[in-house]
């Protein structure tokens, strides 16, 4: 059994896409990030850095202790090998899982979050912080297209890489993207929202937060952390 500590976040959303493609047994604990769950003393000891996702795998592959792990890239990097799927079958496929996956975690997922903060939720409207991360938006939005120009899926091959990038693109309209002017970037988007397992990933989430939205309470407590909150 693995404990899925879990908000439908794209970050969430990345895990119990894997989950629901491999079938491996698990269960939610939902921290509602919008009222400072993620702040709890045992949260903490799971997630370090306060945020979710994380898991606590009860059945590791090596059968000792139960092993926590935060990070979704880490996250699913540990899955694929746990499963045996999704990560690459030799090096050389592992190399291009693992890059893309980098590349998600380190540009794609970062950026985007910076546009949804700016263009949605900062009560001040700034001009230059918009147009510098729409603008970076549309820039990885055309390094994927042109990378799925001549392949179905990022990697080659169906990978965690996918289930990562995938997430952060189902709001492409809230980040001011107009997703048919990429349409290798369409075509794959389409492909992977048929899924079935992402379909029922995202149903998870309807029944964790059936009504999603951001109150300024929450916006406090996601956008109001400094180094004293650690503290």
């Amino acid at each position: 059994m693995i404990d899925l500590y879990y908000w439908p976040t794209p970050n969430g959303h990345k895990i119990t896409i894997f989950l629901e493609e491999t079938g491996l047994d698990y269960q939610i604990k939902p921290v509602n990030i919008g009222k400072g769950e993620q702040f709890e003393p045992d949260f903490l000891k799971i997630a370090p850095n306060n945020r979710m996702p994380a898991i606590v795998d009860h059945a590791p592959e090596d059968g000792g202790e139960p092993v926590s792990i935060f990070e979704s890239g880490a996250i699913l990097q540990y899955l694929a090998r746990k499963a045996g799927k999704f990560g690459g079958e030799t090096l050389r496929d592992q190399a291009e899982v693992e890059q893309w996956l980098m590349w998600q975690m380190g540009g794609l997922g970062p950026m985007l979050g910076q546009n949804h903060h700016f263009t949605q939720y900062a009560n001040e409207k700034v001009p230059y912080a918009i147009d510098r991360y729409v603008n970076e938006t549309g820039r990885l939005y055309a390094v994927l297209n042109r990378r799925l120009a001549d392949r179905d899926f990022i990697a080659g091959d169906y990978s965690i890489a996918d289930m990562a990038s995938y997430p952060w693109i189902v709001p492409y309209e809230r980040q001011s993207m107009d997703i048919n002017e990429f349409p290798h970037l369409k075509r794959w988007f389409d492909r992977m929202a048929a899924r079935p397992a992402v379909i029922r990933a995202y149903e998870v989430g309807k029944e964790v937060n059936p009504t999603p939205g951001m109150t300024e309470e929450d916006k406090k407590v996601l956008f109001g952390q400094t180094a004293a909150t650690v503290a």
